[in-house]
């Protein structure tokens, strides 16, 4: 199975979780760190989520349907 991997940064609020908790927003939209555009579900964040909100690097893994595989914090 031929995976992809995509690094980028997210700083996001408890505010803006708290949207995406209520189903206002369904997916987030990320600017990877090669310029690349990455979408994928809310959802996936969900065991990073802190009273802050949810903030650091993350890597994200698919597969060549595009569908996410892995998502990870590799740094804060």
């Amino acid at each position: 199975m031929m995976m992809e991997t995509v690094r980028f940064r997210l700083n996001l609020s408890a505010e803006k979780m708290l949207a995406y908790y209520q189903g206002a927003a369904q997916q987030v939209i990320a600017r990877a760190s090669d310029g690349r555009r990455v979408q994928f579900p809310a959802q996936s964040l969900r065991r990073f989520v802190t009273a802050a909100g949810v903030t650091g690097l993350f890597e994200m893994r698919f597969g060549a349907d595009r569908k996410l595989i892995a998502l990870q914090r590799i740094a804060d």
